[in-house]
């Protein structure tokens, strides 16, 4: 048995240290002119980062910076040629939220820099700011800083509470962690979002919490009797939170990132074990900010310790690029034809991993140069070259929580390598935005490729170099499918389109601009 005590605010131990993997270096690449590239209407990119955000809003109305309604667009991308350049990744989402919700947890003034600018993380600074934040914004671009002042949280025994719901558009990740961190604060609230986060089941949240003493209760009457919490609902403390002993059911980082964020408040140790790892981001950045909590490796698997009530301390953070948005310009690269490409400053953290390791298995030529250690996580830029010889692989089960998101474009890559891949234990997609599996399948068979599904598992045909394309994909309003498809478009026989493109402002929305910078074009 091994154990790591985290050191002080913006410090890393030799716990942080061992979780990181080692990876190949390769060589660099020139920078490439920007390509001309048709957007879909989305809202331009100062309304987006507008921080003057309402507190809270209802499912009719939206802060500014969200994506607005409109009539769905359909698009496509092709390629005029390879791919080239050398581009930067957004900023990492989980990361993201993670740095607003601690910042304003924390006591002093927290920078974060790398932000990304997505409208889920907006949504969750908003929140922040209703629960009593000060967060600004200074600068544009790449290099924006955001300055969060943390609020007090109300005196235990004496719960807070908040006038109007919290409303969190489709950010699942927001508004999970949020929940938490009201708890912890002793802060009563409600929470809602649109039509996508309604029917995602919160109760994977609500029962640690309800272990915990905290009241979640549907607002109005339930959709059906006996049926998963959903949203709208309210999170109500109770005036001394009790530490828990809790074993993750299934390996969810949402999951013990509330709980570890409403231990803050409670009273005792509170224990959180995970036969199967999941992403630790929420331990790195509780240490960096000066959270006393400790690591255990058993037999069963991890074991998380965090004694409260304690107090965290603001820390200033530099968010590292999003391997999950990294992955769509790293596949694209893979399938057009003299591609060649870097990823800056990618986050490589070995719990988000799972989906490069696989392009690995599958002999795709990518390598991992320049790493180093940014804010306590691991990074490095990655180079990726048109792949001729992908071949099918098995993926294990075992390695889907650490690239659960990338299951969409894995898919495509996959439709372009020899033989079938194998993707077991996903069954944790059919509650994303949309039932990814479904929609993966429902598009890969409207562009020529063959795939089959069950519950949990998902076999794609790869049909090699030669996919018909040809389709029309349905996205049901999630970002992932949408950018997923439009990488299989660059190197189909025949265009393949999308029926929206809107909702990809929601994680990435740079991603136009930068597939027009590496070559792409919209048609």
């Amino acid at each position: 048995m091994s154990e790591g005590q985290f050191g002080p605010c913006c410090q890393t131990g030799s716990a942080l240290s061992k979780l990181n993997a080692a990876h190949a270096a390769g060589a660099g690449l020139t920078r490439r002119k920007k390509s001309a590239l048709r957007r879909p209407s989305q809202p331009n990119q100062r309304a987006l980062i507008n921080t003057k955000m309402p507190s809270s809003k209802t499912d009719h109305d939206q802060p500014d910076g969200a994506v607005p309604a409109r009539a769905p667009e359909a698009f496509s991308l092709r390629a005029a040629g390879p791919l080239r350049g050398d581009v930067s990744a957004p900023g990492d989402k989980s990361i993201s939220h993670r740095a607003l919700i601690l910042g304003a947890m924390a006591d002093g003034e927290t920078t974060v820099t790398g932000l990304l600018e997505g409208d889920d993380v907006l949504r969750t600074a908003a929140a922040m700011r209703a629960l009593g934040a000060h967060i600004e914004r200074d600068g544009r671009g790449a290099g924006a800083v955001w300055r969060i002042a943390g609020a007090h949280a109300p005196v235990p025994g004496k719960p807070g509470a908040l006038e109007k719901p919290l409303y969190f558009g489709n950010a699942g990740t927001g508004a999970r962690l949020v929940m938490g961190a009201a708890a912890g604060r002793g802060i009563a609230a409600s929470f809602d979002g649109d039509q996508s986060l309604r029917a995602r089941p919160m109760d994977r949240i609500a029962d640690p919490l309800a272990l915990m003493g905290v009241q979640c209760r549907p607002l109005g009457e339930p959709d059906e009797k006996g049926g998963p919490l959903r949203l709208p609902c309210t999170v109500e403390p109770p005036e001394k939170l009790k530490a828990i002993d809790y074993t993750l059911p299934k390996p969810s980082a949402q999951i013990k990132s509330a709980i570890l964020l409403a231990a803050l408040g409670a009273e005792g140790e509170t224990v959180i074990r995970e036969p199967e790892p999941c992403r630790d981001h929420s331990e790195r950045m509780l240490a960096a900010f000066g959270a006393k909590l400790s690591i255990t490796t058993e037999r069963s698997g991890r074991v998380i310790r965090l004694a409260g009530p304690q107090r965290v301390t603001a820390c200033n953070t530099a968010v590292p690029g999003d391997p999950s948005s990294a992955a769509f310009p790293i596949a694209a690269a893979l399938i057009v034809e003299g591609s060649d490409i870097v990823v800056r400053d990618v986050l490589v953290n070995p719990l988000r991993a799972g989906f490069y390791e696989t392009l690995v298995e599958m002999g795709a030529d990518i390598s991992f140069e320049n790493r180093r250690e940014v804010s306590g996580e691991p990074i490095a830029d990655i180079r990726a070259r048109y792949s001729p010889r992908l071949k099918g692989v098995a993926a294990p089960a075992s390695r889907s929580a650490s690239m659960i998101d990338e299951y969409p474009i894995l898919a495509i890559v996959a439709a372009f390598a020899d033989g079938d891949t194998y993707m077991p234990g996903v069954q944790e997609l059919r509650v994303k935005e949309s039932d990814r599996i479904a929609s993966v399948e429902a598009g890969l068979k409207a562009n020529g490729v063959g795939v089959e599904s069950g519950g949990d598992w998902m076999r794609v045909m790869g049909r090699g170099r030669t996919v018909a394309g040809g389709g029309r994909v349905s996205t049901h309003h999630d970002h992932r499918i949408a950018m997923s498809f439009l990488v299989m478009g660059l190197a189909t026989q025949k265009p393949a389109a999308i029926d929206d493109a809107a909702m990809i402002a929601t994680s990435f929305p740079t991603f136009f601009d930068l597939m027009a910078q590496l070559g792409a074009a919209g048609r």
